[in-house]
């Protein structure tokens, strides 16, 4: 399947973030079973533990609108104005939330662009998940 949308769609997601404390801006787009789409940005806080991640805000976002089937997310990150962005795999918290919604075969699409991306599934980065 072709997953350059979904990565333009974290790229444009992106540019919302809030990162003032690691100057790291991360965009995300979840692709849900339907065809919907929903973004999110990492938005950051002066107290660390406050802090919400581009994954988990467009899974949020998603999940409070109803939606509880997913099949990728793209997920792209980088300092503010890097023209070239490398993979950014979830964190540990963000893996967690996608196994609370998606089995072993949902997709995570990292990158730099439309073009210049890889794929992964849920099971292959988070082989041993609490349930």
């Amino acid at each position: 399947m072709d997953y350059g949308y979904l990565m333009e769609e974290a790229r444009k997601a992106r540019e919302a973030a809030y990162a003032p404390y690691s100057g790291f801006h991360v965009g995300a787009a979840l692709l849900c079973e339907d065809g919907s789409v929903y973004t999110g940005c990492n938005v950051e806080n002066a107290s660390y533990g406050a802090a919400n991640c581009a994954e988990r805000t467009a899974f949020f976002k998603a999940v409070s609108e109803g939606k509880r089937n997913f099949r990728a997310i793209a997920v792209v990150g980088g300092e503010k104005d890097a023209a070239h962005l490398e993979p950014c795999p979830p964190c540990g918290i963000c893996r967690q939330v996608m196994q609370e919604f998606c089995g072993e075969e949902f997709v995570i699409v990292l990158g730099n662009d439309g073009v210049d991306y890889e794929t992964h599934t849920l099971g292959e980065i988070f082989p041993l998940p609490f349930s």
